[in-house]
């Protein structure tokens, strides 16, 4: 009966390879881009710790609270969210959760060393590495 409800679907029954790419890809991007935006918020706020020494604990907050980066990071956390739910709803779990998931520990080492100046040494680029074959070998 589930079937049913769901065949009008053109993608229910067989996924699109396009569309699980672009499915994946929109979770990867947004949560990679969440994850910066947040990072670079913490960077820019200092140590909270500090602040709260300082300020108490609503200064902390309101460090926190004021930074722009933090409210872009939160949005495009947001916008992960829902292309994950899009992406479990259309598509088979065992392979959104641990592709979205892996792709992401990659395209984070690949962000922090563009734009957060990380220092991303050889056996994180190796680990990523394995992980886009890993990811690879699931898709097919």
């Amino acid at each position: 009966m589930m079937t049913l409800a769901f065949s009008f679907l053109p993608f229910a029954t067989t996924a699109n390879p396009w569309l699980t790419a672009a499915a994946i890809g929109a979770v990867v991007l947004a949560s990679t881009a969440g994850e910066v935006f947040t990072a670079a918020a913490m960077k820019s706020v200092g140590d909270l710790d500090q602040i709260r020494a300082r300020s108490g604990m609503r200064g902390a907050i309101r460090a926190v609270l004021t930074s722009p980066l933090f409210f872009a990071g939160v949005f495009f956390l947001a916008v992960a969210f829902f292309s994950l739910l899009f992406a479990l709803n259309h598509l088979n779990l065992s392979l959104v959760a641990p592709a979205s998931a892996s792709l992401t520990l990659v395209t984070n080492a690949v962000a922090g060393k563009i734009f957060l100046k990380e220092n991303v040494d050889r056996r994180r680029w190796a680990a990523a590495g394995l992980v886009c074959i890993g990811v690879y070998l699931l898709a097919h």
